[in-house]
């Protein structure tokens, strides 16, 4: 019975009858070998009768719970269907409802309350952890605080990691730093599983993070920690606060910039331009918005731009209209692209239109920003406009797929936060691609991970950036596509994470000397979801 209730060693019908004589499990399963291809196929048959994406998210999260190899291999062979349910844009909803459909726990909770114990709680997880995924849940996808609800998050981005680039689901630990939750609806809601009592803040805070931080890297040596849906006054010192000590990331940060550059890339491969000769213009300046501004302002100046010159080819709008020099309240991650010589500007639409962007990214979470005034005039301002609606879910997408072809005529360069079926227009069918942080942080964490690097630098992000870029064919290009295929992410990942492993040897990060074949020694280690 332990062997059945273990979902790492579970098999299920599949325990062939050698094993079942051998492990004690002749008559605790039916009489019926099965194969794992044919409890796949019913594992497909049974969700996809499910009504509602929720619902599928359920039960795949039920089948997780007692046979992860199975899980996996309904992952890895069916990435297009299944990744919008285990992740964005399905998680979301999940991460809302999670006290609701909650059935089993998964990862671990560390609460305000265990300050103090930390080092003695994180002894309880019985596997040798060597990547955490961690949020506290302030800042969940663009739903704003959600507590420990939070926990779907993680669960997710570590499922993708085992899916996409083969990292062991015994390696993998989600975990919430459940320091309370400002959201009025879920203290009231009363199958809320988090703590109920308002954030906490200030030293009190920062000082049980650190007691977190020091725990774990003492009792996992040499784990790779992301930051996940921090908000951005946390996410950005926290990043600061370790980036230079610990084998740590953000992937809000820092994952959403090397996919976006990614797109960049691809698209100045259709028209032909240059990035250092780009104006970008940003519908946000959080940590995305800021994130993926650095990193293109680090290519820029890769291509012979001055970091002035640069600078002043990156701007921001935020909720108070475009960020600007002089302007009162403006936090430390803005300040370096608060331009001066510039009149302040309270809207999007005057900012383009004063402004004359090449391309627009939106990541704020703003619902419909992209109004279709926005699109024409990015149509009119440019031959093929680059539009990136990166917010998710679905519902906080700046624009549609179908919306940013046919306001601007079928000529933008487009890419989404959320998945969007192909649109027909005039004749022609684009196929538009999520510029989804699943391209980048898997193939990162496995490059990491496979070489033991004591920490995670922007090169490394910058070298994904262009093995992303360089994966995209010419036939992606002609269709619209400025991503992969997502069922080529397997192979993807394994290139992002040799071009990340190249880094760590070349800049004296990892442990041990580089071998002969730095991809053999990457696909060496990625797991294969089989019985």
């Amino acid at each position: 019975m332990t062997l059945l209730r273990d979902p790492l060693l579970n098999k299920g019908t599949a325990f062939t009858e050698a094993e079942r004589e051998a492990r004690g499990l002749r008559g605790l399963l039916p009489p019926c070998v099965l194969t794992m291809e044919t409890q796949v196929e019913r594992v497909l048959t049974n969700l996809r009768t499910l009504p509602t994406d929720l619902e599928k998210y359920v039960a795949l999260n039920a089948l997780h719970d007692r046979n992860e190899a199975l899980f996996f291999r309904v992952v890895v062979d069916n990435i297009d269907e299944i990744q919008p349910i285990i992740y964005t844009p399905t998680v979301g909803l999940a991460c809302q409802k999670y006290g609701l459909i909650f059935q089993r726990p998964r990862g671990m909770f560390i609460s305000s309350r265990d300050r103090g114990q930390i080092a003695e709680i994180l002894k309880n997880w019985p596997y040798p952890a060597k990547l955490i995924v961690v949020t506290d849940g302030e800042r969940i996808l663009g739903l704003g605080d959600l507590g420990a609800n939070g926990m779907g998050i993680p669960v997710g981005k570590l499922s993708l990691y085992s899916a996409c680039a083969g990292v062991h689901p015994e390696q993998c630990l989600p975990i919430v730093l459940d320091v309370g939750t400002n959201n009025e609806e879920l203290l009231n809601d009363p199958y809320y599983l988090g703590l109920r009592e308002r954030r906490l803040t200030g030293e009190a805070y920062d000082s049980f993070v650190d007691e977190f931080m020091t725990a774990a890297r003492k009792t996992f040596p040499g784990v790779l920690i992301q930051f996940e849906d921090f908000a951005n006054h946390s996410a950005f010192k926290l990043l600061h606060k370790y980036r230079d000590e610990a084998c740590v990331f953000n992937d809000d940060i820092q994952g959403t910039a090397a996919v976006a550059l990614a797109g960049l890339f691809s698209a100045l491969r259709v028209n032909g331009g240059k990035l250092s000769d780009q104006r970008i213009l940003f519908l946000g300046a959080g940590e995305a918005a800021t994130g993926i501004a650095d990193l293109v302002v680090s290519a820029m100046m890769a291509e012979g731009a001055s970091e002035a010159e640069a600078l002043r080819r990156n701007w921001l709008v935020d909720s108070r209209g475009l960020v600007v020099s002089g302007r009162d309240g403006l936090s430390g991650h803005k300040l370096r692209y608060a331009h001066a010589d510039q009149a302040p500007i309270a809207d999007f639409l005057t900012a383009i239109k004063t402004l004359k962007p090449t391309a627009i990214i939106g990541v704020a979470a703003v619902g419909g920003a992209f109004t279709p005034e926005v699109l024409k005039t990015m149509a009119e301002l440019n031959e093929q406009p680059i539009v990136f609606a990166l917010s998710n879910p679905t519902s906080k997408a700046e624009c549609s797929a179908e919306d940013a072809y046919r306001y601007t005529g079928g000529r933008a360069l487009f890419a989404c936060g959320s998945p969007y079926d192909p649109v027909k227009l005039n004749g022609r069918t684009f196929v538009p691609r999520q510029g989804n942080n699943s391209y980048i942080f898997p193939g990162v964490g496995l490059g990491v991970i496979a070489t033991r690097s004591r920490l995670v630098t922007d090169e490394m992000f910058m070298a994904a950036a262009h093995t992303l870029a360089d994966c995209v064919g010419k036939d992606d290009l002609a269709q619209g596509s400025l991503y992969p295929a997502l069922p080529r992410i397997r192979e993807v990942s394994a290139r992002i994470a040799a071009a990340v492993a190249d880094v760590a040897y070349q800049r004296g990060l990892a442990d041990g000397p580089a071998p002969n074949d730095v991809k053999g020694l990457v696909q060496s280690q990625m797991y294969e979801p089989q019985y």
